[in-house]
């Protein structure tokens, strides 16, 4: 990731793609054709068959080259399925290394400074900082301000994520020093 550009960064969730391989590869493939985000990771931590739509997901984003297949959390499913990243919990940030190790693009979700400093330290190829908006079940959001202070003190992209469904919450985040951002609502529309 350019630190000089802007990326978008889709992220799944089964409330818009769904669980059905068929109708899962349909709704990512739509998604990405009206988007082409720079990044998408799917992201379904409860599903017990994740690594049958894992495959899926890194089949149908292989049809846009420019746009990079991340999975969530799993190291060695990533790797195993030739990922070019895998996205971490805020809680794994000791498998950073690991990740890197492994050759894999690194991202760690982040909700404050201290993570996001940890993140650093431990080699993270950028972060998800959230929520910068309000968003359904994430918290108190961060707002614009914060996001700008953070992204100012870090040497790190900084990728804003939560409650951004608009080309205008875009623009702020943006404005506001973000290095890009993520979202599941805006590109499930």
């Amino acid at each position: 990731m350019d630190r000089a550009s802007f990326v978008s960064y889709l992220i799944t969730d089964r409330r818009y793609y769904t669980e059905t391989p068929a109708v899962f590869r349909a709704n990512v493939h739509g998604a990405l054709k009206k988007h082409l985000p720079d990044l998408a990771l799917y992201r379904d931590p409860h599903n017990p068959d994740y690594a049958v739509l894992a495959e899926h997901f890194l089949e149908t984003c292989a049809q846009f080259p420019d746009t990079k297949g991340l999975l969530h959390r799993d190291i060695d499913l990533a790797v195993r399925l030739g990922a070019w990243g895998v996205h971490l919990t805020s809680r794994q940030p000791d498998e950073i290394v690991r990740a890197k190790a492994a050759g894999l693009f690194t991202v760690q979700s982040t909700h404050t400074l201290e993570e996001i400093r940890r993140a650093c330290a431990f080699g993270a190829d950028a972060v998800t900082y959230s929520p910068i908006f309000a968003t359904p079940g994430k918290g108190s959001p961060k707002g614009l301000e914060d996001l700008n202070k953070t992204a100012g003190k870090i040497d790190l992209p900084v990728i804003a994520l939560g409650g951004i469904v608009s080309p205008e919450q875009i623009e702020a985040v943006k404005a506001a020093g973000a290095a890009g951002f993520a979202s599941i609502r805006y590109f499930a529309n």
